[in-house]
Order: C-alpha cells, then structure tokens, then sequence
C-alpha cells in the first residue's frame, strides 16, 4: 500500500449555507409520542456515520461528507453528549462513506477506498492515507460512496449508474460490490442497483438490505425509490430495465422482463432519494421498534411538488415489509427545506442519530415516554 500526503478534490455543486444553531427551528420536527429531537454537533454538511470504539467512557463517531470534501470525529462521553468535533481530512474527492474496523478507518472517494490508520490515537495529528485500492470507477455522476464492512468481514462498496438512465457494463456500475479489506479480491455481489448510498444487515440473519434511487425524468410519482433485501450474491434487482418490480422502462424495458429481476422488499416515495438506512439495535425506544429499518430520506430535486425530506420506517415481519410509514417529519415547511436528513446511526444508548448535510448537523433522538 502506498501513503499519499496530498489529495486533491473535485468542484462539485455549490454548498447550501449551513444554518446556525439559532436557525434551526427543532421544535417544529413531528415524530411520536414520548420521542425527542436536540441539536446534538454541527459538522459541515454531514453524510454517513460510523462509529469507532466506545465504552463506558465514551467514544467517537467519524463523518463523511459530499460537497465539503471533509472527514470529521465528533468525540462523545459516557452520557452520550458529543464533545468535539475535530477535522480529520479535507480536500477529498465526495469522501461520502466512512468505516471502521480494526482501529482503522476506511474512507471512499469515487474511484479510490482510503485508510487511516490507528486513528482512534491520532485524532489531533492524523496520519496520512494510505491507499487500499484505486481500482473503482472514476465517473462522479452517482460515483459518491456508502461503504461499510459486513458480517462476512468484507467491505461493501456500491457502485452507481454514470447516468440517469442507460446500460453500462454490469460488472462496473449499477451493482454493489465487497472486497477484502486490504482492497483485494473485488466482485460484484448485486446487480442492478441504480444508486445505493445506504445498506445495513438484517442482525438476526446477517443478510442485507439497502435503499436504492429510481431514476428521473418520468414525472413526479414514478418510479418509486426502492428497498431492497438481498440475502445472497448475484441477485440482479432490474436497473436499467425494470423499476419498482413491476415497471419496464420505456428505453431498456423491452430488452428484459420485470419477472427476471428481484422485486423491492418496499416500494418508497417516488424521488424520496432513500440515503442511510440502519436496522434499529438498541433497547431505548420501544419493543416495537426493534429491529425495524429508519431510512434517511434526503428529499426531491426534480419534482413539482417536494416530497421526502424526513425519516421514514419500515416495520417488518420476518423477512416482509409490512408498513412504511414517517418517523420524523418538519425538515419541509411547504416547499421550502431547512434541512435534509443524509443518514441515520443507532448509538450504544439506543438513542438514533440523524446527519442533516444542509443545515451542516447531527441530531439525536432519544425516547423519553
């Protein structure tokens, strides 16, 4: 593995402004009976989380982000409050995803998976990158990266289409793919995915599930974003040529049937854009939120009326979807959004956190019954 010192980035769409703290009117946000929302860090347009090691006297959780090109630690003490937040890396090209594993932390940036080694000591000074792999595709059209390591102790890496709608090759774009962790042995483990930027394992099977974005340009109700459950490698879920199960697309559709491909485990908002998504693990909320899925739903760009822009849950039975429904709600006043929900992350207290890369946030939910 090689070290690099310098690391350029790539001018991307421009950054909303982030809202200070006094603009974020939290008290408007809706969610259940019992459940509470605060201000819980301001990280510059915060992505996905992950958390580093943690015991009874704290931890830290790290932050990706997209147009910021940054990579944070947010430190936390044994009550769970965030501390600090410190800047680990900037000038990274869409450094989305973040993992950890083994002390070390794991960082995308389109075409290459960074690590930074031994970073829970290194916070003040961290280290240089080291490269694990530079083999992914460098096309940035969906080429930001949720990444995280599975129960099999591979990293999973997706992979999306280099364009709204179009047939590329199937062991390069539209899939998921895994790797070991030192970057070697890359396959495809599914296929037809257009755009995930968030999955989790099922804690009881191991097996996993991930959202998926549906593409554009065919009006404001179709087709559904998507989740998906993918229990084994090599299942195909229809991207470019079925969407939501059922839907050929009117370019791609005659060249396959929708019968050939995995069905969504749920059909979700059309252009809801389905970011993080995580099983809830804890014991804080409720027996009936157990492992049930929160989804980060980022909220449309291109459609006439917005929609989107909350937390969602999807209740299951088994392996069934069987409710998808709004948790947390208020970040869309109208049409105007003074905030975007990115990702969601269970804490080792139960309390679920949500990054809001708009508003520059990470917020925490606690239930108080």
């Amino acid at each position: 593995m090689r070290r690099i010192s310098i690391l350029f980035g790539l001018a991307v769409a421009l950054i909303a402004p982030t809202v200070s703290a006094a603009d974020l009117p939290l008290e408007r946000v809706k969610l259940p009976p019992g459940f509470a929302i605060e201000l819980w860090a301001r990280v510059d347009n915060a992505r996905q989380m992950t958390l580093g090691r943690h015991d009874s006297h704290g931890g830290t959780l790290y932050v990706g982000s997209m147009q910021a090109g940054k990579v944070h630690a947010v430190s936390f003490g044994a009550d769970f409050k965030a501390q600090r937040v410190t800047l680990l890396a900037s000038g990274l090209q869409l450094p989305v995803g973040v993992a950890f594993k083994e002390g070390n932390l794991y960082v995308s940036a389109v075409s290459r998976i960074l690590r930074y080694d031994d970073i829970e000591r290194r916070l003040e000074h961290p280290p240089a990158a080291v490269l694990v792999t530079d083999r992914l595709p460098a096309e940035t059209h969906h080429g930001w990266k949720f990444i995280a390591f599975g129960p099999d102790g591979k990293l999973y890496v997706p992979v999306g289409a280099p364009c709204n709608i179009c047939e590329p090759d199937a062991q390069r774009f539209a899939n998921i793919m895994r790797m070991n962790a030192d970057g070697s042995a890359i396959e495809v483990y599914a296929y037809g995915v257009r755009n995930s930027v968030g999955f989790d394992w099922q804690p009881q099977t191991r097996e996993l599930w991930f959202t998926d974005n549906g593409r554009d340009l065919l009006g404001d109700d179709l087709p559904p974003d998507e989740l998906n459950h993918a229990p084994r490698a090599g299942m195909h879920f229809g991207y470019p040529y079925c969407h939501g199960g059922d839907m050929p697309d009117p370019e791609f559709g005659s060249r396959r049937k929708c019968d050939q491909f995995a069905a969504p485990a749920q059909k979700l908002g059309p252009h809801v854009a389905a970011l993080g998504m995580r099983f809830y693990s804890g014991t804080m909320f409720p027996p009936e939120y157990r492992n049930q899925i929160f989804i980060a739903e980022h909220g449309s760009w291109n459609r006439s009326r917005k929609i989107g822009y909350r937390v969602s849950l999807v209740r299951l039975k088994g392996n069934k979807a069987v409710a998808y429904e709004t948790f947390a709600s208020g970040w869309l006043e109208g049409e105007t959004a003074w905030g975007r929900p990115s990702d969601v992350l269970v804490m080792p207290d139960g309390s679920l956190l949500v990054a809001d890369d708009y508003a520059g946030a990470i917020y925490r939910i606690v239930y108080r019954g």
